[in-house]
């Protein structure tokens, strides 16, 4: 559930970038993209490590 939130919230960052006027303000919305994209990658590869662990 965690991957899929921080894959979300990094989808809509990179929209409201791309957009020229983000409703946070550029700072906020880099922040959350910036932390959101690692968060994502390591909340997917404990997920694939926990179901390969419970096959």
């Amino acid at each position: 559930m965690a991957s899929c939130v921080s894959a979300i919230a990094a989808v809509g960052s990179i929209f409201e970038l791309s957009s020229g006027n983000p409703d946070l303000g550029n700072l906020t919305t880099g922040i959350i993209l910036a932390i959101s994209l690692p968060l994502g990658g390591l909340f997917f590869l404990a997920a694939v490590r926990s179901a390969q662990a419970n096959q």
